[in-house]
């Protein structure tokens, strides 16, 4: 596509599509989909799928993980040329743990138009029916795949006192609620959202033990994808009002142990947050 001159550059839509429910895409998304020169999508047959049964017919890139450095190139020069063009993935919205952070960088550093054109989005979705906490809230993305990893991940997250939600796959389901009841105590409350919006779709609410019941008792309700959201690790403010004590005994240990292990023990010790100890101790430095 020639570009003449003095013509402006293109422009990029984001473009949320459906979680599962066909019925969710909006009116703007199928027209701004309807009129593009071309859609890049996560995966092209999952995608024309969508856009066949809404009557529309664009040409398609896949974009993904694999090869996206290439193809990225290509969707950039369509757009300096003044080319108006789509990203979309699987389900939701992109970006969201999908592919696209890098072109959409890029566009914005070369001068071209990023426009939102905003519809589900599964993290939201869930959080929204979850009956937890919505004022602060923490995205976590997939948790690491092999159980080692996952355990030190979940350390990290365990004194999140913000509601805080992760994305986990069919086939590992059962792991990472077990490593969770683990690493938060089984009293922790949770909601599972199983399939969103889709046929099958199944919710739970209660504590982090009986949701692995729910998981190991029904092989059907360990199907499909997830949502989990997790309720935020509760202290007390009287906790908190020993935070001069804290750093006090941090830094009686800070020439014996790591920051990490000071920390711990710091919190053992006066009940103070361990993530609170750390921020604060470093922010002395």
């Amino acid at each position: 596509m020639a570009k003449k001159s003095g013509a402006a550059v293109g422009c990029l839509y984001v473009v949320a599509t459906p979680l599962g429910n066909l019925g969710d895409f909006s009116a703007r998304g199928r027209e701004v989909l309807a009129s593009v020169d071309c859609i890049a999508a996560e995966d092209t047959r999952h995608s024309g799928k969508l856009l066949a049964h809404h009557g529309i017919s664009r040409p398609m890139l896949a974009y993904h993980d694999h090869g996206a450095a290439r193809v990225r190139g290509r969707l950039l020069r369509m757009l300096r040329d003044g080319a108006r063009l789509a990203l979309i993935c699987d389900a939701g919205t992109p970006l969201i743990s999908d592919p696209g952070h890098d072109l959409v960088k890029a566009a914005r550093e070369q001068g071209i138009e990023v426009l939102p054109v905003p519809g589900p989005c599964a993290l939201i979705a869930a959080l929204s029916v979850a009956g937890l906490p919505t004022d602060r809230f923490v995205f976590a993305g997939f948790p690491p795949a092999t159980a080692a990893a996952r355990k030190r991940w979940l350390g990290k997250m365990r004194d999140e006192p913000a509601t805080w939600i992760l994305y986990e796959s069919a086939h590992r389901i059962t792991a990472c609620v077990d490593d969770l009841a683990e690493a938060l105590g089984a009293e922790r409350r949770v909601f599972l959202a199983r399939e969103m919006t889709k046929q099958f779709e199944t919710h739970f609410s209660g504590a982090l033990e009986g949701a692995a019941h729910w998981l190991r008792h029904d092989e059907n309700q360990r199907k499909g994808e997830f949502v989990l959201v997790v309720a935020g690790c509760k202290t007390s403010g009287a906790a908190d009002e020993n935070l001069p004590e804290a750093l006090r005994v941090m830094a009686l240990l800070k020439d014996e142990l790591p920051p990490g292990k000071a920390a711990a023990i710091a919190q053992e010790i006066t009940g103070v947050r361990k993530n609170l100890i750390y921020r604060a101790a470093v922010g002395q430095r």
